[in-house]
């Protein structure tokens, strides 16, 4: 079809062309250089590209301009009037043509893809499609209304910031532990924030909040999105928002309404406050998908740049998008433009923002070619070569819906993976499901079956319990069933197998019996999550029995369901001591964070193997209590002779005996003997919450290990006597 673009009146509004001159094409954004800005935007496919400039107030379109020049598929301008604040966006011509992937109209405003701050929120319009709504052709039926009204604007920044001489904390992999949390959730209703400045980056700028999250011993604060993303029109007819965030519409834009003032240096501050408090920032990115959707989604930015090459389309018919991600649309990362983008955006994010990491939603479609997912994949294969990137942590959820989408541990050497077989095995493994003691060894010693090859370590699994797609682990022990009604979908939303177990009663209860049960039950998963081989990620609240009324399914409850409650009682307090001492155990034995896969085999050369399986009579287990689908309750020995770090040094380590008991009775444990040591000593019972860590018990000993619990003991090494 031929390009159908606003009429001759546009044109009239341009300002001479000696006003522009033709800039550069590089680099790609709105760049301020000190004496004007330069303006580049990539489109292959356009034929016009209008820059168009906005008054103070973002009101008045107070003129356009086309930019001058088309090098190597950029079209570009220099403005030696701009300033920062400069409000702006964009208007492309180009064909309008569904059939063959082209979807230009330059009746749309445009967001700039490298946009490095958007001003205000978009209102939903049907001026923002570029078809007439309701048309009965649907999508080819051009729209010629203005979006202008409706859209946000871009707004060049000035990058300038003194970061002071704090430097990036860079934790070592073995000694990460996330904690993951939301900027509007976390500080919502935190008594230390000024109620102006809750649920913004500001937040954190609060000494009592970086301090707290210090305490812990937590290394990685992990944000949920913060780039710019919409609320989606069905949940603000509804009354509510878009509270996680997954819906990006700038990726090199901090989201506005996490901004208490006007400049993303308020981002910077944050980020600096926490690197002073040797805390890493991590960022959830979405770099899968974007807020235009499908066919029948709006035209706000890449949609209208050029469609055919930023997402990817049909084979057989370019009017339709790959669904991939189950949001309508699938970024095309095997275009190098697209992937140049996200590249750019990431090193963006950790040069410019100051940030140490991110972990990529759905990670299986940034390494998915045209013929599948390869770990070799474009994307995948430029990280890791690059100087900037190769050296922040990435962490890869990964798995999608598309097809060969699950793909835990097929990441490349550098990348940290979200192991949902942790979550899951851990989780019925304590709800006292059979058959769970094989694969609950697995993922306790890292997930050596997925993650052992090509040098990659056991920090290469990230273990959680609870995220923040799912119950919390108050209301993993709480509920049996979702409860999402609040959501307004009849609680068809949301996951229905969560492998939780409510402990006797579904919600709330004041039965003592049950309520300590649960605490147990808490203390279990937790001790599991930090004592186990791997990367820990914490989900905020879940140290203090944070709930959420039994959803699992928070996605769009910006609300008291969704905010984290600081009113923490006494028991919960407990629980957050308790959070802090394993975390210190984990920090105190380097057993516990080794940088080698535990293997079980036998070293001739030492004469031990680094791991054995201890049955409830003190000997090794065998094929048979291995096959016997009721077992429960078994010992996890770990030998200290093999060094923390794998290096063959006798002696570094204390061997350490770990015993779980998922059965619902106690279990009578015969405490091993083990050459080269003297007695075992207790240093955690999570059936007792006041108990004094250091009594010692001889080998032989059978202790009490109570239904649902776990032990770990240290064993204590005789006093060797020093030659005079």
């Amino acid at each position: 079809m031929s390009d159908q673009s606003m009429n001759d009146s546009a044109s009239s509004q341009e300002r001479p062309a000696s006003r522009v001159s033709e800039g550069l094409p590089y680099p790609l954004g709105a760049t301020w250089d000190g004496s004007g800005v330069n303006f580049a935007i990539f489109s292959a496919n356009a034929t016009k590209v209008e820059l168009c400039l906005f008054d103070a107030d973002g009101v008045e379109e107070i003129e356009r301009i086309a930019l001058p020049e088309f090098t190597n598929e950029i079209w570009h301008g220099y403005l030696p009037d701009a300033r920062p604040g400069t409000l702006y966006g964009y208007r492309v011509h180009g064909p309008y043509d569904p059939a063959n992937g082209h979807r230009f109209n330059a009746n749309k405003l445009l967001i700039d893809p490298y946009a490095k701050q958007i001003s205000g929120e978009l209102k939903w319009d049907d001026a923002l499609f570029g078809y007439t709504v309701g048309h009965e052709d649907g999508d080819l039926s051009f729209d010629e209304r203005d979006s202008a009204p409706f859209m946000p604007r871009c707004r060049v920044i000035d990058p300038a910031f003194t970061w002071g001489s704090t430097a990036k904390p860079n934790v070592p992999w073995e000694k990460t532990i996330f904690y993951e949390t939301h900027v509007r959730g976390f500080t919502m209703r935190h008594p230390s924030v000024r109620e102006s400045e809750r649920g913004t980056f500001a937040a954190f700028h609060e000494n009592d909040v970086v301090e707290y999250i210090r305490s812990l011993g937590v290394t990685s604060v992990e944000l949920m999105p913060v780039h710019y993303f919409l609320d989606d029109n069905h949940l603000l007819e509804k009354g509510l928002h878009n509270f996680w965030g997954y819906n990006t519409l700038g990726f090199f834009a901090p989201h506005a309404r996490f901004m208490a003032g006007s400049s993303i240096a308020e981002f910077k501050v944050m980020v600096s406050r926490f690197h002073k408090a040797g805390l890493e920032v991590i960022l959830d990115v979405v770099y899968n998908h974007t807020a235009e959707g499908n066919e029948m989604g709006p035209t706000l930015s890449l949609k209208g740049i050029d469609n055919a090459n930023y997402y990817r389309l049909m084979p057989d018919d370019a009017r339709y998008y790959i669904n991939d991600t189950g949001t309508g649309n699938t970024l095309n990362m095997s275009h190098p433009c697209v992937l140049q983008m996200v590249t750019d955006s990431l090193r963006y994010w950790s040069s410019e923002m100051g940030v140490d990491g991110f972990r990529f939603d759905l990670a299986t479609i940034l390494g998915r070619e045209a013929h599948g997912f390869s770990e070799g994949g474009g994307f995948l294969d430029a990280c890791r070569q690059d100087p900037v990137l190769a050296k922040v942590k990435l962490v890869a959820e990964p798995w999608d819906c598309g097809p060969g989408g699950y793909q835990v541990g097929n990441f490349p050497p550098g990348w940290m993976e979200w192991n949902d077989k942790f979550r899951d095995i851990s989780r019925a493994f304590w709800k006292g499901d059979d058959e769970m003691l094989g694969d609950f060894a697995k993922i306790f010693l890292g997930s050596g079956d997925q993650f052992n090859r090509r040098g990659r370590k056991p920090a290469s699994s990230v273990n959680f319990i609870t995220a923040h797609d799912g119950f919390t682990l108050n209301d993993l022990v709480s509920y049996n069933e979702k409860h999402n009604e609040a959501n307004g979908e009849d609680n068809r939303d949301g996951h229905s197998d969560n492998r939780s177990w409510n402990c006797g009663v579904e919600g709330p209860t004041d039965d003592p019996e049950i309520v300590a049960l649960r605490y147990r039950q808490m203390r279990n998963l937790l001790a599991t999550l930090f004592l186990a081989q791997g990367t820990p990620m914490l989900l905020a609240g879940d140290e203090f029995a944070r709930t959420q009324g039994g959803s699992n399914n928070a996605y769009c409850q910006d609300s008291e369901i969704g905010w984290v409650d600081w009113n923490i009682s006494e028991q919960s307090s407990e629980l957050q001591d308790f959070v802090k001492y394993l975390i210190e155990l984990r920090n105190r034995y380097p057993l516990l964070r080794r940088n080698r896969f535990f293997t079980g085999a036998y070293d001739e050369s030492l004469g031990i193997k680094d791991v054995s399986w201890i049955q409830p009579n003190g000997s090794e287990m065998g094929v048979e209590q291995w096959q016997d689908g009721s077992n429960r309750c078994m010992g996890i020995l770990l030998d200290g002779r093999t060094q923390s770090s794998g290096i063959r040094r006798a002696g570094v380590d204390h061997s350490l005996l770990i015993v779980v008991n998922a059965h619902h009775d106690v279990v009578g444990f015969t405490l091993p003997e083990v050459p080269e040591g003297k007695r075992w000593i207790l240093q955690l019972d999570t059936n007792q919450t006041d108990f004094e860590a250091g009594e010692s018990f001889d080998f032989g000993t059978e202790y009490a290990v109570t239904g649902r619990s776990v032990l770990m003991f240290e064993l204590a090494k005789p006093v060797s006597k020093k030659r005079r």
